[in-house]
């Protein structure tokens, strides 16, 4: 890096976390900007991210939110960050994860790295010869429901970087556009829904 910025991210670093996005595919965010479109202006688009983040003022855009049918009836709601802010995001997957993938439990499969849903199957078929019952449970909404608060004191907690926390932190403020393009903002999201769970002591 030839720029003396607060913050030590390098210009690879963002271009590991480009290619892992462009990779990945996925649909365009609020800005309507496929990852063809952002490629037009692939040097300066790049550069505007990482001059941001190692600035500290890397600030998300709101997510578009789109339902997505379940199986068993009802909807899931889909966040779909810009092409720039998941790149943003992947940047700190890519430094965070390694610190604290190895504190997961073994039995955990979701969003692992190595790790699959066909992985989990497997495991549970194993483990049908040994035992005659099985445990079926879900948290209901987990992603929605979660108490930001203890979701932030674990990312300081493990995080090294400050501006890992500082990213965090804005991302679970960033505000949600609707199918009708209202914009919904993370106080009132959180407000929704302590209204709507009943009260435990």
């Amino acid at each position: 890096m030839s720029e003396a910025k607060p913050f030590s991210i390098s210009r690879q670093e963002v271009w590991e976390a480009y290619k892992r996005v462009k990779a990945n595919k996925g649909a365009a965010g609020v800005d309507e900007e496929s990852i063809t479109d952002f490629e037009k202006r692939l040097k300066k688009n790049l550069y505007k991210i990482w001059n941001r983040m190692t600035s500290g003022s890397y600030f998300p855009p709101p997510v578009r939110m789109v339902k997505i049918p379940k199986a068993n009836g009802g909807e899931r709601k889909l966040g779909i960050p810009t092409v720039s802010d998941r790149i943003a995001q992947m940047v700190v997957k890519r430094r965070m994860e390694p610190e604290v993938d190895p504190l997961f439990h073994p039995d955990s499969y979701g969003y692992r790295p190595g790790k699959s849903a066909l992985d989990a199957v497997g495991q549970a078929r194993q483990r049908c010869w040994r035992r005659d019952w099985v445990i079926d449970l879900d948290i209901k909404g987990f992603f929605d429901n979660i108490d930001h608060e203890l979701l932030m004191r674990a990312v300081r907690k493990h995080a090294k970087e400050k501006w890992i926390v500082l990213c965090i932190e804005r991302w679970l403020k960033v505000p949600e556009q609707d199918e009708n393009g209202q914009l919904v903002t993370a106080r009132k999201r959180h407000s929704a829904r302590r209204s709507d769970q009943s009260p435990i002591s």
